[in-house]
């Protein structure tokens, strides 16, 4: 199995609707992708390692499909739509990590 992991780093200027994100986006996502996509959370940041320390990210996106070959295929015809989307609701540009998972 494989983990889609979509970054969001916090910093001066950012902004981030997490109620679109969750609520439009990510359902739109799965939607698209289909039965690729075996499961899927969203985590937002609340703070770094030192006490009182922000978060490095203000929301992490992760997706679950059986390998890369199935992300890519789901993904790739619906890249443009996915993409197109991300100004609805930020203003960062993510970053995005494939990883197998191990455990």
């Amino acid at each position: 199995m494989i983990k889609v992991s979509i970054f969001y780093p916090d910093g001066d200027g950012k902004t981030f609707n997490m109620d679109y994100y969750a609520n439009s986006h990510i359902p739109m996502v799965a939607g698209l992708l289909g039965d690729a996509v075996k499961g899927a959370s969203i985590e937002k940041g609340l703070g770094g390692a030192d006490p009182g320390s922000p978060a490095q990210f203000v929301a992490m996106g992760n997706m679950y499909f059986d390998s890369v070959e199935s992300f890519q295929q789901s993904f790739g015809p619906h890249a443009v739509t996915i993409m197109g989307d991300i100004p609805n609701y930020t203003n960062i540009a993510p970053v995005i990590q494939v990883s197998e998972v191990v455990v």
